[in-house]
């Protein structure tokens, strides 16, 4: 890197100029050690990302916490099946079947075995076939097709 830095003459610093605006860059930086070489273009140094703004509208205290309600609907949720509860392993979007023009991969009523996949949770473009830890018969799909679901979320009921 050093051999750049002893070689750049005008010529060099006007091509390396050229090539900014052509692609339109905010700036290049060339460091050797202790040599900086800094060429700006035209085109501002983009702002930092703003940070979200908590609303202000409501005191935080008297609100309950999502998660509370979260966990008191699992648990009613929970106290009503009989059964293994398959949860979801990662956030992410349901889909009951290997593609819409396919039939599901399970239907209530259908035995299934340990290692079978039951379902794809989509998560950042990526389908992840989950595979049924357990034996036994589909209870209960307590998700519909195409709904986002959370991480350790029941999905479905295996008896």
């Amino acid at each position: 890197m050093s051999q750049i830095l002893d070689m750049v003459d005008i010529e060099t610093i006007e091509k390396l100029a050229d090539i900014i605006n052509k692609k339109e860059l905010s700036e290049l930086t060339i460091a050797d050690g202790e040599r900086t070489i800094t060429i700006k273009g035209k085109r501002p140094v983009p702002p930092p990302p703003a940070m979200p703004v908590p609303f202000m509208g409501a005191p935080v205290q008297n609100m309950p916490a999502p998660e509370d309600a979260l966990s008191a609907t699992e648990k009613s949720e929970a106290a009503e099946v009989n059964g293994n509860i398959v949860k979801s392993p990662i956030v992410g979007t349901f889909y009951a079947a290997p593609s819409p023009d396919k039939p599901p991969f399970v239907k209530i009523g259908d035995t299934v075995k340990k290692g079978d996949v039951i379902m794809i949770i989509e998560s950042m473009k990526l389908m992840n076939e989950v595979q049924s830890e357990y034996d036994g018969v589909v209870e209960n799909i307590l998700v519909s097709d195409g709904q986002t679901v959370e991480y350790d979320q029941p999905v479905m009921v295996i008896k």
